[in-house]
């Protein structure tokens, strides 16, 4: 247990190493892909499955540590201005690539739209958006019948809700985008549809990494192993994917 007024040292890490590699082939892949190398979308799967594995080791050490009661107010305080750091850092990702998507429309003679036989899902994503928002809340009641007495088995209620509805919008955007690659819009088919990706794909790669981070909490509460303090830290960051959606959604659908 942590002494008052100790701070906690953590020991050697190999996650920001793992992290960097998957990162740096998860470009490597991306930019193989869109310049017409078939190698580049296994370079890309690679890094994104290297990415996944990092989050998921680095927030199993991260709990481990906690639990062996190696933390104390001090650390709880540095973890939640961390997260407060990293939402602002995502917050300034998503401003970049919705500026660069406004300079892109703006600068574009004719009209940016997809390419003539592709219909984007308006109707469809707006009934997902619906769910996401949904899971949004379910998150949010999580966290509040957690912080009422005999509330556990409540919360582990609406966060396994959370979580099954988030996997379902991911679900359905991967069913959206197989049905306009099919009819034609992918990275490379027009100046449209690398945004397109460009901007819905990174929202889905956080909403997909958010809710394998979900599930393995929710597998991790049933055995009474999730402390109050990672519902918050799961919330901060579900609620923030969950405000942006709406904007690139009006974006780039209307």
């Amino acid at each position: 247990m942590s002494e008052s007024g100790s701070y906690y040292i953590p020991h050697g890490s190999k996650w920001p190493i793992i992290a960097t590699i998957g990162v740096f082939t998860s470009m490597v892949g991306g930019s193989s892909l869109l310049n017409g190398s078939d190698i580049g979308k296994y370079i890309l799967f690679a890094g994104l499955a290297i990415v996944i594995f990092m989050i998921v080791g680095w927030f199993s050490t991260v709990i481990s540590e906690s639990e062996e009661g190696l933390y104390d107010s001090q650390v709880d305080t540095s973890f939640r201005m961390g997260m407060i750091w990293f939402i602002f850092s995502e917050v300034m990702f998503f401003a970049a690539l919705v500026s660069a998507f406004l300079v892109i429309k703006a600068g574009t003679v004719g009209g940016f739209t997809p390419p003539e036989n592709v219909t984007l899902p308006v109707a469809t994503t707006a009934l997902n958006s619906v769910i996401l928002l949904m899971s949004g809340v379910a998150l949010w009641m999580a966290g509040r019948q957690l912080s009422a007495e005999q509330g556990q088995k409540r919360s582990l209620f609406w966060l396994n809700q959370s979580w099954i509805l988030g996997a379902v919008f991911v679900g359905i955007q991967g069913r959206e985008w197989m049905d306009l690659i099919r009819f034609g819009m992918t990275l490379k088919s027009d100046v449209f549809g690398a945004c397109f990706y460009l901007l819905i794909g990174s929202h889905a790669i956080h909403a997909f990494c958010a809710v394998i981070v979900m599930a393995w909490c929710s597998w991790k509460w049933r055995r009474g192993t999730v402390s109050a303090d990672s519902v918050t830290a799961l919330q901060i960051f579900w609620f923030f994917i969950v405000a942006v959606w709406p904007i690139l959604y009006g974006l780039i659908y209307f």
